[in-house]
């Protein structure tokens, strides 16, 4: 049995932003913060399969491709990485992939010249969007964004520009025909329940967003470890509170939620390569299972904008 309020870790880049309100209280001129940590409380504790963190740009940041470094360390597989946007600029935009092929030596002399952002598959960046990363792509994440990543915990990051400089960073071995195809655009959003909305799924996490009404109480079923991410309202979680911004690693429980007055939405991470079935019980013990038909009417005007800005009107999953 686990829920823990997760612990903050600042990690200060020069690309970050030097305000992280609403979704964190840090706001200091003198060290702009690119990134924030979830971790679990007690350092002691078994690290988590799932890392949860916040990427705050202030300038255009990480192009990038999770290739062949995860295998030359000797990992049986490369890395999955999922984002959810919590805001954008009117101009901000992110990248998964090329937007078309290129061989290894147009690559290799792009890098080297600093033009290899100019071959990205750039698209618009809307908060409430959510984008999966696959293994042995270049990602990039542009300016004026704040952003929810989920991955999995292993370090296998190849940086090959330093952002915002134009300046190649040391060449490493890209290896493998996969990096250089065009990006593949994949997107699971599919309704659950009226309270549960699937966001993407891979072989090693799911991510939905979910949706109380004020006032609801359910118990969450925890099979595997889990992140709930607060994107609006307030609920207690077992004997823990979490808001806006806040986070809770869960394990191996049945937990129970109390939601707050102005409602809760946040976002759910979990290791499992397929949606849990039933997630939400009702305080009488009855199981909630998936949808197997269209919401109503009610449950689409619930979900239809992708951050909660006012009180729902139905809470029922």
């Amino acid at each position: 049995m686990t829920v823990e309020r997760a612990r903050v870790h600042f990690v200060p880049k020069s690309w970050g932003s030097e305000d992280l309100r609403p979704w964190n209280s840090y706001h200091d001129t003198r060290t702009p913060i690119g990134e924030v940590w979830f971790e679990r409380p007690d350092s002691n504790s078994a690290p988590p399969a799932l890392l949860m963190k916040l990427i705050f740009t202030g300038e255009s940041h990480s192009d990038q491709t999770d290739s062949n470094v995860a295998i030359a360390r000797g990992l049986s597989q490369n890395g999955c990485d999922a984002w959810y946007i919590l805001s954008a600029g009117a101009e901000s935009r992110i990248a998964v992939g090329l937007a078309r092929g290129l061989s290894r030596e147009q690559l290799r002399v792009r890098i080297l010249d600093g033009s290899i952002l100019e071959t990205f598959a750039w698209k618009a960046a809307r908060a409430g969007d959510s984008t999966f990363v696959p293994p042995d792509m270049f990602q990039a994440i542009g300016s004026g964004l704040a952003i929810v990543e989920i991955q999995q915990r292993m370090d296998s990051t190849i940086r090959v520009l330093d952002p915002g400089r134009r300046r190649a960073c040391k060449l490493q071995p890209l290896g493998r025909q996969e990096i250089l195809r065009p990006s593949e655009r994949r997107s699971f959003p599919r309704k659950l329940t009226p309270a549960r909305e699937l966001l993407l799924r891979n072989p090693a996490f799911v991510l939905e967003r979910m949706t109380l009404a004020p006032g609801v109480v359910r118990e969450l079923d925890v099979l595997e470890e889990t992140w709930l991410f607060g994107l609006a309202g307030g609920s207690r979680v077992d004997s823990v509170d979490i808001e806006l911004g806040n986070a809770i690693f869960l394990q191996n429980d049945m937990v129970r939620i109390e939601v707050g007055a102005h409602g809760f939405q946040c976002l759910v991470a979990y290791a499992r390569s397929a949606p849990a079935p039933c997630l939400l019980v009702r305080q009488n013990g009855i199981r909630v299972p998936d949808s197997r038909r269209s919401p109503s009417r009610t449950s689409l005007q619930l979900e239809s904008v992708p951050i909660m800005r006012s009180v729902p009107t139905e809470g029922n999953p």
